[in-house]
């Protein structure tokens, strides 16, 4: 294909369990290649198999995905068609795909995206939370104080929040979760469109009572509902005491001085008066 000009790069969704899962203008695409650049080759040898495709396949996968882009785009260059898939999903969603997508745009090269499936945005649509403003965060960090920057990121969002988890330590997030979001909605999803597919709703404290009795297996996604701003003006804060209303907005993510300024304006107070009866309050429990 394209012989006398330069290739083009097909960043290719694949299915993420049922084999159905793939659009006929996917199969199209990985059989008129010339190479596909496969995460995993084992893996994708299976779907290349069901669908009667026998083109080459080159491994393409975080530990060489440097040096690897850098080889495809000289094939590139040289005029080869090449899709890009990972074990499952779509492409550089918290999978290798960036560098050498990235490298084909500084190179003036074509980047052609197939869509498919996708397993953040499955869940998403199956979290019964708004889908109207989202943000994906992938894996988050393992611990340390990135780890607790990204909980504190999750605290303040008001998009509904994407995250990918391990079965190993999902309890391990929902309980940091409980700590930070505790009266939450949270969409616990796990092995979408695969056999085993399944689904909980509730709060972390819900989801945490349920999981902390069995074995977690499979690919989880959990979807997070984002912080209200209703719940902090809604009618009813006039039966909580000053204190009572500052630590409110402080839990849904405020930090103690906006807090304040908050509270004195919905009640119509100076903000020193706020500020004098909020002093009890320590803003490290909060963060």
């Amino acid at each position: 294909m394209n012989k006398d000009k330069s290739g083009k790069l097909f960043p290719c969704a694949t299915p993420i369990g049922n084999l159905k899962d793939i659009t006929e203008r996917a199969v199209e695409i990985l059989k008129k290649v010339d190479l596909i650049a496969v995460e995993d080759t084992r893996r994708t040898a299976k779907l290349l198999k069901h669908y009667g495709i026998n083109t080459k396949m080159i491994s393409y996968h975080e530990h060489n995905e440097k040096k690897r882009a850098k080889e495809l785009i000289a094939k590139l260059k040289q005029g080869l068609d090449i899709a890009l898939v990972s074990d499952a999903g779509t492409p550089g969603i918290s999978d290798p795909g960036y560098e050498i997508i990235n490298m084909a745009i500084e190179n003036e090269l074509k980047v052609i995206p197939i869509p498919g499936a996708n397993a953040a945005l499955l869940a998403l649509t199956a979290s019964g939370l708004a889908m109207n403003k989202f943000v994906f965060e992938g894996f988050l960090p393992r611990k340390g104080k990135e780890r607790e920057e990204a909980l504190n990121i999750i605290k303040k969002e008001e998009r509904t929040i994407i995250i990918y988890e391990s079965p190993y330590r999902v309890l391990d997030t929902l309980k940091d979760l409980k700590k930070k979001i505790s009266d939450r909605k949270i969409a616990f999803v796990r092995e979408i469109t695969k056999v085993h597919e399944e689904k909980l709703y509730g709060s972390a404290q819900r989801l945490i009572k349920i999981l902390e009795k069995r074995e977690i297996k499979g690919e989880i996604v959990l979807v997070i509902e984002g912080r209200s701003t209703v719940a902090e003006e809604k009618e009813g804060w006039e039966i909580l005491s000053i204190v009572e209303h500052v630590e409110l907005l402080m839990k849904n993510g405020y930090t103690k001085k906006k807090a304040i300024k908050k509270v004195a304006n919905l009640r119509n107070l100076a903000k020193s008066d706020v500020y004098e009866k909020a002093i009890v309050i320590n803003a490290k429990d909060y963060l």
